[in-house]
């Protein structure tokens, strides 16, 4: 027969930084708090880049969606203290500012496209030169043509992340069930829990959906409760950098790259991060095409990569939505909230995802900035690309 657990008040399914901020900031407000999971962060959490960049990451047809990006951007460095303090460990939070670049004069236009749409929206980004960018970053090419600096956009490190907010959940009581989710269970059309893959059955007031590509994937989930969710594979490299080549860069970068765009992320340890790939797949194969595609638009920026040493390969999947931005909020099914589908942002709407979905499951209630992203605007019939519906109440 199979064991059952005393109900918690909230079961988080997923266990990335989506999920284990949640159960921390759900903890902290008194409720007791289960996060299952196989392998807490090593999904795309581990895999992230950590680049907290609404900015400099803007794409069109996503002004929607950039009032939820830039909120969870400013709340960042007080939630990465708070964090600290209630983990004693680092979170890897920098702010060291954005320099998005272009080769040639092709990439110059693009950038220069983007920066009056950046203008347009009333963000702050300053046009620089060649001479300029190198300046910042003496070991970019001379082949830059000109560039972006971003002041407020800045970084995290995913991986320490993902270590201080497991300690933090341990500190505020709630626990951790490394096992794999078998079955979403449910009773008179509420949620109510999980049964796990050894038997043992887990109940709760509220069950929180965040796991990500894994999303549709459970057993148990009605039809059409929560949007498709999509995997979207990405590559990423790291390097070292030797102490006698330091500071290599001293902020994120990012470049387009005939036509192309990638991203430098150095890290204060010496970790240098370039990424990433974007494909339609669902596999983590690490492949050479795409390494070399990396390394290659890499040393066009910065031909000093070639000295440094490649020490890990990695490949992840992006949870994406019907409109590539996130699901947060209850869902048509009682006792079920969705937080998922964050596809490229998924670490810079950590703060704003687990602050909106605590508040949610103590409170029954929605903050603005966080309404139009619900489950209930594809029962609506939105594939709007990131311009969402005036959404019902999801209280």
């Amino acid at each position: 027969m199979a064991s059952t657990s005393p109900p918690a008040d909230a079961l988080v399914i997923g266990g990335g930084v989506i999920g284990l901020a949640i159960a921390w900031r759900a903890a902290v407000r008194g409720l007791s708090v289960t996060v299952v999971d196989p392998a807490p962060g090593r999904g795309a959490s581990h895999a992230a880049a950590g680049m907290l960049t609404p900015v400099s990451e803007l794409q069109y047809g996503e002004e929607a969606l950039l009032r939820l990006n830039m909120d969870s951007a400013d709340r960042y460095a007080a939630f990465a203290a708070e964090l600290e303090e209630a983990s004693g460990l680092p979170s890897g939070y920098r702010a060291c500012g954005t320099l998005a670049v272009a080769l040639d004069a092709d990439d110059r236009a693009v950038l220069k496209e983007l920066h009056a749409f950046q203008e347009r929206l009333g963000l702050a980004s300053t046009w620089l030169t060649s001479r300029e960018c190198r300046r910042l970053e003496p070991m970019l090419s001379p082949a830059v043509s000109g560039g972006l600096h971003v002041e407020a956009d800045h970084q995290i490190d995913n991986r320490r992340l993902v270590v201080a907010l497991l300690a933090a959940c341990e500190r505020a009581g709630v626990a951790v069930v490394r096992r794999r989710v078998a079955e979403l269970v449910t009773d008179a059309e509420r949620a109510t829990g999980v049964r796990l893959d050894d038997g043992t059955a887990l109940t709760a007031a509220q069950v929180v959906l965040a796991a990500g590509c894994e999303t549709n994937r459970l057993p148990g989930l009605p039809p059409g409760v929560v949007p498709a969710i999509r995997p979207v594979k990405g590559e990423i490299l790291r390097l070292r950098v030797p102490e006698a080549y330091a500071p290599f860069l001293s902020r994120n970068v990012r470049g387009v790259v005939k036509g192309g765009s990638m991203y430098l992320v150095p890290r204060a340890d010496g970790e240098l991060v370039i990424g990433a790939t974007e494909h339609e797949l669902d596999d983590t194969v690490v492949t050479a095409g795409g390494v070399y595609e990396l390394l290659r638009d890499a040393h066009e920026l910065v031909p000093g990569i070639t000295e440094l040493p490649l020490v890990e390969t990695h490949a992840g999947l992006r949870p994406g939505s019907p409109d590539n931005a996130p699901v947060i909020g209850a869902t048509a099914l009682p006792g079920l909230i969705a937080a998922t589908g964050h596809y490229r942002h998924g670490i810079l709407l950590t703060p704003v995802t687990a602050e909106a979905v605590a508040e949610l499951l103590t409170d029954g209630t929605v903050p603005d900035v966080v309404r139009p992203w619900g489950p209930l605007r594809f029962a609506l019939g939105d594939a709007s690309g990131g311009r969402p519906l005036q959404e019902v109440s999801c209280a």
